[in-house]
């Protein structure tokens, strides 16, 4: 067993390119099922079949797993058990026909346009870093690019006559994506004055864009790190990941009048209805203006600007 897990993890790596801490996920699910299977004396994959996989799933619930977690192993098993079913090293996938119904999904967080304004507007740009870190926000907001397509990101896929990047996403997809005068500019001052003074110090040589202050590539746990210092350095009292930025992109250009399926294909999403769900995040965006600027939203408005209607008297 432990070998068919192996080459399913390898295969995810190599052909499939799935992040470090995705195939990381997935080995953590096959070992858990793994051990359920040698408490209850099942020696072969192929001996795993649907009321097995109820049962554990009962007991998962017991536990007091999220459901979303359970969801996830449920789609880690069945992507495994395909896996093997190709290989021919069973007979039948007992995850197939079984479902575990989702709670209720969260909206993804977003900054408001205003908010990632003046985040961007704040950054420093004096020493080597500083500058990585300005373009390196410049561009995970400017192209909403996953964590991972950044990290990965190479000199020779920077198209700069055309103002467009070739991102090579999940499954080695690839997608143009333009950025704008401001990521151009950030990107290219990093370039020119930064990148390569970081690399020099230990003779490093390679062609990944964003490096750490040893000159190697940075790292999606690196970019984290950077945009948690960023935060606690700014004016904001907001939480920050990597993928509010993707998600403030996405959301700012429907806002701002794109169609979907434009937004779609720059965020790189294989099934329209991945994008959909940012078309409850604009409302969610509308209500928050509403109430923001409308001045009969809540009673509150009449008292804004120090002003309380109730010393007027008729």
């Amino acid at each position: 067993m432990d070998n068919y897990m192996k080459q399913f993890l390898r295969y995810l790596d190599v052909e499939r390119r799935y992040s470090p801490e995705t195939v990381k996920a997935y080995q953590r699910d096959i070992l858990q099922f793994v051990g359920e299977m040698n408490d209850a004396g099942i020696s072969s994959f192929n001996q795993v079949d649907r009321t097995f996989v109820k049962i554990y799933l009962g007991r998962l619930h017991r536990a007091e797993y999220s459901r979303t977690s359970i969801s996830r192993f449920l789609s880690s098993m069945r992507s495994f058990y395909a896996y093997l079913y190709e290989q021919q090293v069973v007979e039948d996938n007992p995850f197939a026909s079984v479902s575990y119904k989702k709670g209720q999904s969260r909206l993804p967080e977003f900054f408001f346009e205003d908010e990632l304004r003046q985040l961007l507007d704040e950054l420093p740009v004096k020493t080597p870093l500083e500058l990585r870190n300005k373009a390196l926000m410049e561009l995970l907001y400017a192209t909403g690019m996953r964590v991972s397509e950044l990290t990965s990101l190479r000199l020779n896929q920077l198209k700069w006559d055309l103002g467009v990047i070739l991102v090579i996403g999940k499954g080695d997809k690839e997608r143009y994506v333009p950025f704008g005068e401001f990521a151009h500019d950030a990107l290219e001052t990093y370039l020119n004055e930064s990148r390569s003074e970081l690399m020099v110090k230990r003779h490093v040589d390679h062609d990944v864009v964003f490096v750490n202050y040893l000159g190697e590539p940075l790292t999606a746990r690196g970019v984290s790190y950077i945009l948690d210092n960023i935060i606690k350095e700014s004016s904001l009292s907001a939480t920050i990941h990597p993928h509010m930025l993707r998600h403030s992109f996405a959301t700012h250009l429907l806002n701002n009048g794109a169609d979907m399926r434009t937004v779609q294909e720059l965020l790189g999403h294989a099934s329209l209805s991945s994008t959909q769900i940012y078309t409850h995040v604009t409302k969610d965006a509308l209500q928050h203006n509403y109430a923001q600027f409308f001045p009969r939203a809540s009673r509150s408005k009449k008292r804004e600007n120090g002003l309380d209607l109730s010393q007027f008297k008729q």
